[in-house]
């Protein structure tokens, strides 16, 4: 960064203000040189472009491309070039230049530049995109003070330190210091959705110096310095302090808007530039999604190799042979020309039979090099592309109607191993839950509240055989996020309760201590809540259906209207002025609130975890602390979600003196967020406990089924959430995750002997013995297990850990035995987790016992269990988009798993299976046919056929049906692989792509490759031509091309489980691009031995004879294996095949979608004509059915749908088929 070679100095041209506070700059010696460190912070001058000059900060233009005109080709050809397969072939063309080459350079550089040309062009499209989004981008105006006005200037010319003008709903062009707006407060309210996804508005506070600066002439006169951090990627945190009038005033977040975002419900606000361009925060955060290769794919790195020992060994043999043949005898052979005459004299030297084998191991390099496919990863590349856009974004199955959100591939690397996926770690809430939450249950001093059943008790209920007597629900219309119904605290009734004024405490830390906005007209009925969680505004509506309602907000103020506290039916309206905020994080768990009462009264209000609060209870509240612990468990067991809810009177005294330390923890700009931390444990002591709230967050429509179907398919899932156990578990128990059946194995830190230990306070005796217990408890479950797997009929395993022994069983000497046990487990239940232990158990099954993992969640904090998995999923949720924009896939809710995973990851393995499969065995078997030849041209490395032929045949004659088959082909199915989801057993074991597969289809290779050269070459040798000639050698090599393209062809048939009109369109197509190339050539080509070649063999008997026989023998081996299999050793698939071999595959109406209600009339009668059964045969692929004879079927139907030319025709055919019956 240029900024950092920058010493700290005063401010040019004269002003001497005080300079920046640095820190001691050391330096690091690399390869002799001195490299400069960054300093910790920058300066900046607001409003001088003169004094920032020297500094040389990024500009505010953009790119993310990847390429510009320059680099393209050198930068396309080196990413293509990573590949190994290029690099071969790379090195097989510039081997075709030289004279020991056999073949014309042709013959390898035409298909390895088709395939470059298409890559690059590829990549040329995607960065056009790139570049037409970023000219859009930097082209966006924006005013900017110049010379007491608002200029309007294009993003791109933004410098640092300028003061912009930004208007209601425009976005941020830079990261900016917030100065003024026009709102009277000094607030302004911003939405981001481009960060984070979330669209609840956020408020953003200026500082009131600097409120005046709104007009181009009072901004004008702004001439502020800025020190800050230097630019970093972390979105939620900025430190910085800006020097105005000789006095510093510190910056928080808060005082920060980011790039990306937008400006809502404010006319205009003016702010200074920070950061721009790729400084940004949000262009820092712009990175990749880890790149990750599909285990097939690796695998398939695997299958080259082998590939590239076959052609060593062939080349070998080869040229071992050449050596060992040639000798001087061969006189006619023309070997005993003079040295140094030219090449050939070396390469067939008998006096240096060692060169003889070095140069001809080259020459045969360049002859077999079609043994490696060259068109395999371009057209694997293909495939994946289209199986991703066409099929998975546009499946209607995993279409979510509510929330208007179809599925998303986000990669197209990964869709075979979606086929192939053993273990699934899911986030709970909002991923198996809807996380809309409820506020359902509570208590207050000691007392429950709320009459309502939560689902898992109805699940408990049903499992134990109990019969629930549910109290008479109130047939009250309740706020989206209030499910409470208790007399005893509605309408104020709470006031003749045992203990009304903790209840006025409870119901005002609801409506107090949060940081949601409020929009809309400020009545009950219509406002609505802006929250940063769906559990913080299920509190507020709450407090507002308690009485308590919270309707206005300003950075100082709060303001609620407090119904029935002097006396029932009485309203007030109260302004609490809020002092400080501490607000909630991942470490701390909890938020607080100081306020001031209009009376003058200091109050701390607290929420959070029950663990942290407990520990900072006043001491005197045994009773209620007993109780109220308790009350949790009973909410934690059925399947609730609690927070605590506490105060504290605070004497100005005691704050003033906090208030103090509080203010230099804000102004510090090292290490502000851990300061703050430690100052906010001075006050969030001596607590008051007034009760506890209990949310509920119901599952997700179909997961029960979603993961009983899963589990029947042999897919393992693990929950990993940050709840308690008891909640843990009973959503476990409600979602099929686990039942009574199963042998349940618990390692709870929650022990008497753990419990004593944390009483004492000796951290180091509290770790070892949690550490010991976890060994104990590990090694005792492992023995249980194992000892359950040698029983015949054991039950099925599960395991619940909770974090804090998470934390022990995941170090080095405990991790073995925690894989063993949780491997031996059906299911397992990881509670009280955090964000990096989710993603360390995700990669210890992954890595410890290499399986293929899935992760899947809706929320920032599963974004790095999501990125440890082979495959990340997304949910598209209520916590923003940080999931689905690291992921690999995202869908809109969890039971599209099913169709996800049974359907499309299944079809995608196996028909890529199917490709590579066969891409190996038809570049072998045509390899093999050259390689009969070498032995009877005395292993000199003769070609056997034409320049042409070798080039086309992967690039134009089996390239196209191969590709048909990786889109289409399918064994069952989408209805029949979901109801039987033991096939996708088989992918997991990776039956499809065995060395047994691979070595059979060898087999075949070798054995069709004999029948084409000896077939053919021992029939040619008794045949003529019209004229009576003998055939020579490239009317038999074209002989056997011809049959080596038609066999390779029909051999894709056979292969095949579903044939659609494509797949005859493009193997006969294929066929007949041959023979059309053949007659054009052997035309255009006039060198004696091809001219006229093919019309000479089609004037004979002999080239229809073995056109029609050979194939004929070289399939019948595969033809006979087929059947043997297929009978005797059948696939899982082969046998639902047969079960349903009777049964045409329709589309039945109400298995299709959740869609089919929710449409418009004319919406509704499309959408039944596309139900309408089409003429479908057993065997056809899914995506291909007949697209026609609507109205035929329709009339049928009853179902309107306009006459279209195909259907006379097809009407005419119906006629005349009765006729025939």
């Amino acid at each position: 960064m240029s900024g950092w070679n920058r010493s700290s100095r005063s401010r040019l041209g004269g002003r001497n203000n005080p300079p920046l506070e640095r820190t001691t700059t050391t330096t690091t010696v690399r390869l002799g040189r001195v490299q400069p460190q960054a300093p910790s912070n920058r300066t900046i001058y607001c409003n001088d472009r003169e004094a920032n000059l020297p500094v040389k900060f990024v500009g505010n233009s953009i790119a993310t491309t990847k390429y510009n005109f320059l680099t393209f080709l050198p930068k396309g050809l080196f990413e293509q070039f990573r590949r190994v397969a290029n690099l071969y072939f790379l090195g097989i063309s510039i081997l075709s230049t030289t004279p020991i080459s056999p073949v014309n350079p042709v013959t390898n550089v035409v298909p390895l530049s088709f395939v470059l040309f298409l890559s690059l062009v590829k990549e040329a499209w995607e960065d056009w995109k790139r570049f037409q989004n970023d000219m859009t981008i930097n082209n966006n105006s924006v005013d900017v003070l110049q010379d007491q006005r608002w200029e309007t200037i294009p993003w791109k010319r933004l410098q640092v330190g300028d003061i912009v003008r930004i208007k209601q709903n425009a976005f941020f062009p830079a990261d900016l210091l917030f100065l003024a707006t026009t709102n009277a407060d000094g607030v302004c309210y911003i939405e981001t959705a481009n960060l984070d996804g979330e669209t609840n508005l956020k408020i953003r506070k200026a500082l009131e110096k600097t409120w005046d600066y709104l007009t181009p002439e009072k901004a004008s006169e702004f001439k502020g310095e800025l020190q800050c951090e230097q630019p970093n990627n972390s979105l939620y945190t900025f430190t910085g302090n800006l020097i105005i009038d000789k006095q510093t005033l510190p910056l928080s977040p808060n005082h920060l808007l980011l790039r990306g975002c937008s400006l809502r419900n404010t006319e205009y606000i003016v702010g200074a530039v920070v950061f721009t361009g790729h400084e940004t925060k949000v262009m820092m955060n712009s990175m990749n999604v880890p790149s990750k290769r599909s285990t097939l794919e690796r695998k398939l790195d695997k299958l080259i190799i082998g590939l590239f020992i076959t052609l060593f060994c062939m080349c070998l043999i080869g040229a071992i042979c050449s050596g060992v043949f040639i000798n001087y005898k061969y006189y006619y052979l023309g070997l005993r020309g003079s040295k140094g005459e030219n090449i050939s004299y070396s390469s067939f030297n008998p006096d240096n039979r060692f060169l003889v084998i070095i140069l001809n191991m080259f020459t045969l390099i360049t002859l077999y090099s079609t043994i490696i496919p060259i068109s395999l990863y371009i057209s694997i590349e293909m495939i994946k592309f289209i199986q991703s856009t066409q099929y998975i974004n546009n499946d209607l199955r995993m279409y979510h109607m509510e929330s208007n959100t179809p599925a998303l591939a986000r990669t197209s690397n990964l869709n075979e191993e979606l086929g192939q996926v053993e273990y699934i770690f899911s986030d709970k809430t909002g991923t198996l839950t809807r996380n809309l939450m409820e506020f359902f249950k509570c208590s207050i001093g000691g007392e429950i509240y709320g009459t309502g059943v939560t689902e898992i008790e109805r699940g408990i209920a049903q499992r134990s055989g109990i019969k629930l007597n549910e109290e008479y629900k109130s047939d009250t219309v309740h706020d989206k996020g209030f499910n409470f119904d208790d007399a005893k605290l509605m309408r104020g009734a709470w006031r003749n309760e045992p203990n009304p004024d903790i209840c006025k405490e409870f119901f005002r830390c609801l409506a107090i201590c949060h940081t949601v906005l409020p929009e809309g007209d400020e009545s009950p009925e219509k406002i609505t809540y802006q929250a940063a969680s769906p559990d913080e505004s299920a509190l507020v509506i709450a407090a507002k259906n308690f009485g308590f309602f919270f309707y206005r907000r300003s950075p100082t103020t709060i303001c609620v209207r407090e119904s029935h506290v002097e006396k029932v039916g009485d309203v007030q309206d109260v302004s609490y002025e809020i002092l400080n905020v501490l607000e909630f994080n991942s470490t701390r768990k909890r938020q607080s609130v100081v306020c001031r009462y209009p009376d003058g009264r200091l109050v701390l209000y607290c929420k959070g975890a029950d663990n942290v609060i407990y520990e900072r209870l006043a001491n005197g509240q045994d009773d209620l602390k007993k109780v109220s612990r308790e009350h949790l468990e009973l909410f934690g067991s059925s399947g609730l979600r609690t927070l605590c809810l506490a105060y504290r009177d605070l004497s100005p005294d005691v704050y003033e003196s906090w208030n103090e330390k509080f203010i230099q923890a804000k102004s510090s700009l090292r290490d502000r967020e851990k300061k703050l931390d430690e100052v906010a444990e001075l006050i969030e002591i001596d607590l008051i406990l007034v009760g506890c709230t209990a949310i509920e967050d119901k599952l997700q429509e179909g997961v029960p089924a979603c993961i009983e179907t899963l589990a029947r398919a042999g897919i393992k899932i693990w929950m990993l959430t940050g709840d308690k156990m008891e909640t843990a578990i009973n959503i476990g128990y409600a979602c099929n995750l686990i039942n009574n059946e199963m042998k349940q194995f618990i390692i709870s830190s929650e022990t008497d002997v753990i419990r004593e230990t944390e009483n004492r306070g000796d951290q180091v005796e509290i770790a070892r013995v949690i550490k010991d217990e976890v060994k104990k408890d590990l090694k005792r479950c492992l023995e249980e297990a194992q000892h359950y797997l040698r029983t015949v009929s054991g039950p099925k395993l599960a395991l619940v850990i909770d974090g804090k022994c998470l934390m022990y069983a995941l170090e080095p000497t405990l991790r073995v035995m925690l894989l063993n046990l949780s491997l031996n487990c059906h299911s397992v239940v990881c509670c009280r987790v955090s964000p990096l232990q989710k993603a360390q158990v995700t990669s210890m099954v992954r890595k410890g016992a290499r399986k293929i993992t899935l992760s899947i969640g809706d929320g920032a904090n599963d974004v790095s269990m999501i990125q440890a998995a082979h495959v990340g999923i997304g949910i598209s949720g209520q916590e923003g988009m940080q999931a689905v924009m690291a992921s690999d896939f995202a869908i809109a809710q969890f039971r599209f798993l099913t169709d996800l995973l049974l359907v499309h990851g299944r079809w995608s393995y196996i028909r890529l299976c199917k490709v590579i499969t066969y891409f190996f065995y038809k570049n072998l078997t045509f390899t093999l046919t050259q390689f009969w030849f070498t032995f009877y041209t005395g292993y000199s490395g003769q070609r056997f056929y034409d320049d042409w032929y070798q080039s086309l045949y992967n690039v134009i004659f089996t390239a196209l049906p191969v590709v048909i088959v990786g889109l289409f082909d399918k064994d069952v199915s989408a209805a029949l692989s979901k109801k039987y989801p033991e096939l996708y057993r088989e992918g997991i074991r990776n039956v499809f792509f065995r060395w047994r597969v691979v070595a059979t289809w060898a087999f075949f290779s070798v054995y069709q490759s004999l029948i084409f050269f000896y077939v053919v070459t021992s029939s040619a040798v008794r045949s003529v031509d019209s004229s009576g000639k003998m055939f020579g050698h490239m009317d038999v090599s074209t002989m056997a091309f011809t049959c080596v393209v038609v066999t390779v062809n029909l051999r894709l048939l056979m292969t095949c489980n579903s044939i659609t009109r494509w797949h005859y369109i493009s193997v006969g197509g294929s066929i007949l691009a041959w023979f059309i190339f053949i007659f054009i050539y052997c035309f255009a080509d006039h060198r004696k031995s091809v001219y006229y070649v093919i019309f000479v063999l089609m004037s004979t008997f002999y080239f229809y004879m073995t056109l029609l026989l050979v194939p004929i023998l070289a399939l019948f081996g595969d033809f006979v294996y087929q059947v043997l299999q297929r009978w005797f050793f059948p696939y899982d698939y082969q046998i639902i095949q047969e079960l349903h071999r009777d049964e045409p595959e329709g589309r039945r109406r109400e298995d299709l979608l959740e869609i089919g209600n929710n449409l418009t009339p004319a919406e509704a009668r499309s959408y039944a004509v596309a139900q309408l059964p089409r003429e479908i045969s057993k065997h056809t692929g899914f995506a291909f059915d007949s697209p026609g004879y609507e109205s035929f079927f329709a009339k049928q139907a009853g179902v309107y749908a306009p006459q279209k030319a195909w259907d006379v025709a097809r009407r005419a055919s119906m006629r005349r088929t009765a006729k025939k019956k």
